[in-house]
């Protein structure tokens, strides 16, 4: 089952090799031996190389379960105290991931020297149980609930750009003072170059002139930082740059729409012993980032 489970997220028999440590034979013995058992296909090669039939993917959806509550009783069994092990796969946001996943992980990983740990880094949604992903981390409104999730955080988002730009342009006081900018437009779902601030209960909507339009959150931030205009992100993508001052928030005392975070799980899946101290290290990394 394991050796199934590897093939399966790594997409080919010399990936499932290297993830296992053997030799590529004894995979693909492996899986002709499974094959043989079941009586039936699993894996089919294509142009993006192997891939499960639909056999495969019920037969690996069982097995990655199986072998997941397999090592959440042996770690049970150990006690609390006991290293995480096996492989644990995720997925973020790019920009999220670099700021506030990747520099703590040496720390995580030292904490469970027999955990591998497989980083997705993605801003689009993928379909988990097709990547084999564990638990993914997504920001916004969720539009699938069918999927179990849970909010672990939120964020303020602001108005920034930086001292250069603002020295140049002129610092705006209110929303209106944003038509007279360049606006950095964030051109995904949630983003837009309609930008709504509430103050005192009511509601100011500016549509902003954005001559440049990104797709990905690590643009918005490389445009802000060559002063281009003024953006809204969330307190996360410019965390380091608010704290040293190389960016400025403007429009304090307006507020814009807080962005959440949210661990997204397999359906129909729980959390494993993984998967829950994998979530609790994200929520304990966010804390010391933003305090």
């Amino acid at each position: 089952m394991e050796t199934l489970v590897a093939v399966v997220e790594a997409g080919s028999f010399s990936g499932a090799a290297r993830l296992l440590k053997v030799g590529q034979p004894s995979v693909s013995k492996s899986v002709a031996q499974l094959e043989a058992q079941l009586g039936v296909r699993l894996l089919v090669r294509s142009t993006r190389g192997l891939s499960p039939t639909e056999a495969g993917k019920n037969f690996y959806e069982h097995a990655k379960r199986a072998i997941e509550e397999a090592d959440a009783a042996e770690h049970a069994a150990r006690g609390s105290g006991a290293s995480l092990s096996g492989r644990l796969r995720v997925t973020a946001a790019v920009t999220f991931a670099r700021l506030h996943i990747v520099p703590h992980l040496k720390a995580f990983l030292a904490e469970h020297p027999q955990l591998v740990v497989d980083v997705l880094l993605e801003d689009g949604n993928i379909d988990l149980l097709e990547h084999g992903v564990d638990v993914a981390l997504r920001m916004g409104a969720l539009r699938d609930s069918a999927m179990t999730a849970r909010k672990i955080a939120q964020s303020q988002r602001v108005v920034v750009g930086t001292p250069r730009y603002f020295t140049a342009a002129g610092e705006p006081k209110v929303p209106a003072d944003l038509l007279a900018h360049e606006a950095i437009v964030y051109d995904r779902e949630g983003g837009g170059d309609a930008w709504a601030f509430r103050r005192d209960g009511a509601e100011v909507s500016v549509e902003v002139s954005g001559r440049l339009w990104v797709t990905a959150a690590e643009g918005v931030r490389a445009a802000v930082l060559a002063d281009i205009g003024v953006a809204i992100g969330s307190e996360w993508m410019f965390a380091p740059e608010l704290a040293s001052g190389e960016v400025r928030q403007v429009l304090a005392g307006w507020t814009l729409a807080p962005v959440d975070l949210w661990a997204i799980f397999p359906t129909g899946r729980m959390a494993s012993a993984k998967v829950r101290a994998f979530v609790a290290f994200v929520e304990a990394a966010l804390r010391r980032d933003i305090a």
